[in-house]
């Protein structure tokens, strides 16, 4: 199928399939709508000698048509590959690319990745993930880490734990380009459970500091830094709310359940507030960030919100 190239899609623009934007000279994003469960976004930088590819796909199938995307650019195939966390969906399809491709990341993403396994599959087992290697980062960094793809500077910079132990957003300071990764989504509900709410909000700054000309989320459409501000209301309504709730011995899912989301009404995924509710619990309660919560009990949660409908999988 087709990947549309080189234009923004706009509020009027359907969007039902992966398509391929040019933010700078030789800087893409690749984007999946409609940016739900397991589909991300990813880019690539190159200076059509080498490329630099961030973040793959959840199938061995979304993979290979992002490997088209890259080579319909006119970019060779990627030398290096950058995951800005260890979710199968940003990284099961490290394995369409290497071994010619180095993968690298966090040192923590690393770590999480080969704890994961398939864990998709085993969250999601009808969904045909396709042949589908785990293929961890295999240099790795803690703090910062600069790559060059030719004259283009691509600087790593871990932001601390946020959405998970070991985020990675991928700036490029001349052309003002940032790639959050799942720090960031946009028209989604953020996900903090496996990460930390306040190393988040930390996060936030840290990513203002740049100031970004372009936004590319780890999910929903390529956008501006204006972002940050609807992620940050966002995280500090559920601190808010995790503090009443808690204070009136009720449940995360009692809070869900009885929250008014007002203005977060509308963003996707909306079954994540009594995710990220549980890590505010477990935060006021003194686990320190990326302490790892109860997974199965946050995703039975999240099944009951959605009146016993399992969180779908869109790949």
């Amino acid at each position: 199928m087709p990947v549309t190239a080189a234009a923004h899609a706009t509020d009027d623009t359907p969007e039902t399939e992966p398509y391929a934007v040019e933010l700078a000279p030789n800087v893409h994003a690749y984007v999946q709508p409609d940016g739900g469960w397991c589909l991300n976004n990813a880019g690539w930088v190159s200076d059509g000698r080498s490329t630099l590819l961030i973040d793959t796909a959840a199938t061995e199938r979304r993979a290979l048509r992002l490997r088209e995307a890259v080579l319909a650019s006119g970019a060779p195939l990627p030398r290096t590959i950058v995951n800005t966390h260890h979710h199968g969906d940003h990284s099961y399809g490290n394995g369409v690319f290497a071994p010619e491709a180095t993968v690298v990341g966090h040192a923590a993403c690393r770590r999480e990745v080969l704890a994961a396994g398939h864990q998709l599959h085993a969250f999601w087992p009808s969904v045909d993930f396709g042949d589908i290697t785990i293929t961890p980062p295999e240099i790795t960094y803690t703090d910062e880490l600069t790559v060059h793809v030719g004259d283009i500077e691509v600087r790593l910079i871990h932001p601390g734990v946020a959405h998970t132990v070991g985020d990675t957003v991928v700036w490029l300071p001349e052309q003002r380009v940032l790639f959050t990764g799942d720090v960031i989504f946009n028209g989604g509900t953020p996900f903090v459970p496996q990460g930390s709410l306040s190393g988040s909000l930390a996060a936030l700054e840290r990513l203002r500091s740049l100031d970004a000309r372009v936004v590319v989320p780890g999910h929903g459409r390529v956008t501006d830094a204006g972002v940050f501000d609807t992620v940050e209301r966002y995280l500090r309504y559920v601190a808010a709310l995790a503090g009443e709730a808690r204070a009136a011995g009720r449940t995360p899912l009692e809070a869900a359940r009885g929250a008014d989301l007002g203005e977060f009404a509308a963003l996707r995924e909306s079954e994540r507030l009594v995710a990220n509710l549980h890590r505010a619990y477990a935060e006021a309660d003194g686990a320190v960030p990326g302490e790892p919560l109860d997974i199965a009990a946050v995703f039975g949660d999240m099944t009951t919100m959605n009146g016993g409908v399992p969180v779908a999988c869109h790949a």
